[in-house]
């Protein structure tokens, strides 16, 4: 198990996570003057939003990725997930982690590093991060026609990055890579933040506790404040279903991409995570705690890849030549 530092600022988040401080809403609004109608000051006299109002939140996360990763144009269609960029960015920054693991402690960084995304959604938040941070390419796949649609406008109006990330709709919801993996195509690292309840109510519920905790003065309200499809919140079984299927359908391309990986919400979907990795002969199995505020998630990383295989595939893919 990969274990964080112990952290001095924001100790929950990653080292290179470049929100470890407090929103310096002075810069930000710089980059995006457009924030300055949500910006109010708290009780303590500080600059802040009102995480409660969706707006807010997603004009922050505009402000966000252009004044760090110089994203010019970002906007996804009302209600959908709005995600917070400091934990999506935890997930690559450990990703780059863990294959730089796998060589000699050096981050494999370029276009020549190829990234798949199940579930991208309509943000296109990891492919913007990543190829920002770390300049992989990306494809971004989804069951919904309208995320797909929000993704490639995402990149065709931000032009640097039309030839780094692609974006594909997954056309049975049975399937998770088949139809999206192309013949003869790899990729480094597999990423995937799937719908963690298992049916509608339950995400309601678990959206009138997180409007309770913002709001405790207020009436309940089943309106996430960072949105949300139902593909992107739930599915059949949850979690714990959605990612044994991930399993499954990974062991049958165990050489398509060095690590599969996914985040988990609930320590409790861990055992049978475990088991099912177990059955399908994952060789090598990765967890990696991440949490920002009071929520704790981590990440759970897989490869069927033989230590001979990595190798090889280090040489022929990571190597740079000069």
């Amino acid at each position: 198990m990969i274990q964080k530092q112990s952290l001095s600022e924001k100790e929950e988040l990653h080292p290179r996570n470049k929100h470890r401080a407090r929103y310096n809403f002075k810069h930000l609004l710089k980059s995006c003057n457009e924030l300055n109608e949500f910006v109010m000051l708290n009780s303590q006299n500080e600059e802040t939003i009102d995480f409660s109002n969706a707006a807010a939140v997603k004009m922050l996360n505009r402000a966000l990725l252009k004044h760090y990763y110089e994203i010019e144009n970002w906007d996804i269609p009302a209600t959908y997930l709005c995600p917070p960029i400091p934990g999506r960015a935890d997930y690559l920054h450990y990703m780059a982690d863990l294959l730089a693991s796998c060589n000699e402690g050096v981050i494999p960084t370029g276009k020549h590093i190829n990234c798949l995304d199940i579930g991208v959604g309509a943000n296109c938040v990891y492919p913007l991060i990543g190829n920002k941070e770390y300049g992989w390419s990306f494809v971004g796949s989804d069951i919904d026609q309208v995320s797909i649609q929000s993704a490639k406008k995402i990149i065709k109006s931000n032009g640097a990055l039309k030839d780094v990330v692609d974006c594909r709709l997954q056309s049975s919801k049975s399937r998770i890579y088949r139809g999206v993996v192309r013949p003869g195509e790899w990729f480094d690292l597999s990423i995937c933040n799937p719908p963690f309840h298992a049916s509608l109510a339950d995400a309601q519920e678990g959206a009138k506790r997180k409007w309770k905790n913002l709001n405790p003065k207020k009436e309940d309200k089943t309106t996430l404040n960072f949105g949300g499809q139902n593909t992107e919140l739930w599915c059949e079984g949850g979690e714990e279903a959605f990612v044994q299927k991930m399993i499954e359908q990974s062991a049958s391309i165990p050489t398509t991409c060095f690590w599969f990986s996914t985040v988990l919400s609930k320590k409790s979907s861990l055992p049978i995570v475990y088991k099912t990795l177990k059955t399908f002969k994952a060789l090598e199995v990765q967890t990696i705690q991440m949490s920002q505020g009071q929520k704790v998630s981590r990440i759970v990383a897989w490869t069927f890849l033989t230590k001979e295989q990595q190798a090889e595939w280090r040489r022929k893919r990571w190597t740079v030549k000069k």
